[in-house]
């Protein structure tokens, strides 16, 4: 080897050890940029469509024969140079996945799969000068490692909330590559934990987007009803980039209202404005057109007007108490199954949940897409949000408590806006134990410290004092708004005519809902209303429960749940195989006769 040959060679190894020096060093949630909201009303590039796929059991393509994080990773996109440049794989080569999907529905071989899974979209881009952009996920489920053009750019673990990367310098000119490494792996100590009854969907599950902005843009910011008043509209601006202190215009057309908001030196700024707009509800789904303008850069906003409360044992929307005919509501695609990504599938669940005639609806067991959560505000649904801290979190370990607030803070900065979520959930049957105490205070502490307009409450376990006289003593019942729990009483516990025989000893200073209730059935199996798995049966145990539920003072019930889903831990052959039957729907869109009851009891409620 020549002298000069060493030295090209000694560059080209210099050079591929430092694009891939990011990569020993990457933390959970790394260089992560603040949060930008209203994202479906900003200027986008969307990046979703076809993406190329590695499926990395091993993951060789982050780690080397070592075990030790690789500057040759996959990040890198490397090609062969000549025919005798040995690479290992081939994105082009690879096959191609539209995004967003999950990779459980989309490839049958991975249907089961967990594990690491490589993304890479290519993509022309021209950047303009003076103009900022942020790389954003609506979610990717459940660990991803970010790089752009071979470059760590930074990571995030949960699988149900957004974020974004600044990428303002490391766009170029022409052609560029994103890779996104992705892994769904449950561990014990991550936020859902090991145990769920859903399907672990893994991918890059919404939207991907570039989103533009000028150099001073409107990052985030809050509008409402000011507190205790109808006649008076309140809020805040956070401006982002190099001139925090410019003005900025907040204009509502339809109610002839403007204010000029001239932030601090942080770039916060609050304001207030005399006006009685049209109230929001689920009787009449009134969205006012707002914009926010800065430096002559506009944006719109779409917003409901409206306040929640609670007094005694009811839920009130504009001081009017409400029933909350509810129901729960996974993010399985409708008829083809998998997590849906689009406002046309969310329309057509929300659409079967008004044909039963609810006015409600809990969003389980996480933050769902936000099209599910603005086309609920279209149609006039309320929305019980919460964060997947589910049944056996490791409440000892405090990264574990830190990743729940950061997914509580994604949920809640989001969707903030949204008048249609009137309740925060922080929590699913989770065992009481004074760590579980000390963990769940603080999330709801972290919770009213983002945003204290809105209800707080979580699924709380029951207990008996005899087998016919449940209680509710869980010990955070005075941190929380609104006391829920679930009652499988009929299913999981005797039969449909135990009902009856109930005497529940429920709070009366606080509005109790029932979060979850119900039992399964596979739609077109039929028989006695004795025969367990019978639609009969279960619409049985719907009569026997609505009748016993109009003996309890309750402020909103919630079946379990709209339509069947998928679960691994659900495996009667025949039957089950692999879905939880619960629904009052099919998976393929066939209404089963329980959902008739609950359409013609909600009736009578609303």
């Amino acid at each position: 080897m020549n002298h000069t040959t060493k030295i090209i060679l000694m560059k080209r190894l210099l050079t591929i050890f430092f694009a891939g020096f990011l990569s020993f060093t990457i933390m959970a949630n790394e260089n992560l940029y603040p949060l930008l909201t209203n994202v479906p009303n900003r200027e986008v590039t969307s990046l979703n469509g076809d993406w190329d796929y590695i499926v990395d059991r091993y993951e060789v393509g982050y780690y080397d024969y070592r075990l030790k994080p690789s500057k040759w990773g996959f990040f890198r996109d490397q090609k062969p140079k000549s025919e005798t440049d040995l690479v290992e794989y081939s994105f082009e080569a690879s096959d191609k996945m539209f995004i967003p999907r999950d990779w459980n529905s989309s490839d049958e071989n991975l249907y089961f799969y967990e594990g690491t899974v490589w993304f890479r979209r290519a993509f022309e881009f021209s950047p303009s000068l003076n103009e900022r952009y942020f790389l954003y996920f609506g979610a990717v489920n459940y660990e991803a490692l970010v790089y752009l053009n071979g470059e760590y750019i930074g990571s995030h673990k949960g699988g149900f909330t957004p974020f974004n990367f600044d990428v303002t310098d490391k766009l170029k000119e022409g052609e560029n590559f994103v890779v996104v490494k992705v892994d769904n792996t449950r561990h014990k100590d991550e936020v859902p934990t090991v145990n769920t009854d859903w399907w672990n969907y893994g991918g890059i599950t919404r939207d991907v987007l570039i989103i533009e902005e000028a150099d001073t843009f409107v990052r985030d910011f809050s509008i409402s009803l000011s507190e205790d008043t109808y006649t008076g509209i309140s809020g805040w601006v956070q401006l982002d980039g190099d001139n925090l202190q410019t003005s900025v215009k907040v204009s509502i057309p339809e109610l002839k209202k403007e204010v000029s908001v001239t932030p601090d030196e942080n770039g916060r700024g609050a304001f207030s404005i005399s006006a009685k707009p049209e109230l929001w509800s689920p009787e009449n789904p009134k969205l006012y057109e707002i914009s926010l303008s800065v430096a002559g850069n506009k944006m719109n906003e779409q917003i409901a007007f409206r306040h929640v409360d609670t007094r005694g044992n009811e839920i009130l929307i504009n001081d009017k108490p409400v029933y909350l005919s509810g129901i729960c509501i996974h993010e399985e695609a409708p008829f083809r199954g998998g997590r849906f990504s689009s406002a046309a599938e969310a329309h057509t669940l929300l659409s079967w949940a008004k044909e039963m005639n609810a006015n409600f609806v809990r969003l389980a067991h996480y933050p769902h897409n936000e099209y599910m959560v603005r086309e609920a505000e279209k149609m006039g649904i309320l929305l019980w949000s919460e964060i997947p801290v589910y049944w056996t979190i490791s409440f000892t370990n405090e990264e574990t408590l830190q990743n729940a607030k950061n997914q509580l803070e994604e949920m809640i900065t989001r969707d903030k806006n949204r008048g249609a979520v009137i309740i925060w959930s922080l929590a699913n049957e989770t065992p009481v134990s004074d760590v579980r105490n000390q963990f769940l205070t603080q999330l709801v502490e972290h919770a009213r410290g983002i945003d204290d307009s809105r209800l707080i409450s979580m699924a709380m376990e029951k207990e008996y004092h005899d087998a016919y006289t449940p209680a509710i003593n869980d010990p955070l019942m005075g941190l929380v708004d609104v006391v829920s729990f679930n009652s499988y009483i009929g299913w999981y516990d005797g039969l449909p005519e135990k009902c009856s025989k109930m005497n529940w000893e429920l709070p009366a200073n606080k509005p109790v809902i029932i979060s979850e209730f119900g039992g399964g059935a596979k739609q077109g199996n039929h028989g006695t209303k004795n025969q367990i798995w019978t639609e009969e049966f279960q619409e049985d145990l719907y009569i026997q429960s609505v009748a016993m539920f109009d003996k309890m003072n309750l402020a909103g019930t919630c079946p379990w749940i709209l339509m069947d889903f998928r679960s691994p831990r659900r495996l009667l052959p025949g039957i089950q195989d692999g879905w939880n039957r619960k629904g009052l729907i099919s998976n393929d869109g066939i209404k089963k006769k329980a959902f008739f009851i609950m359409k013609d009891w909600y009736e009578l409620k609303n």
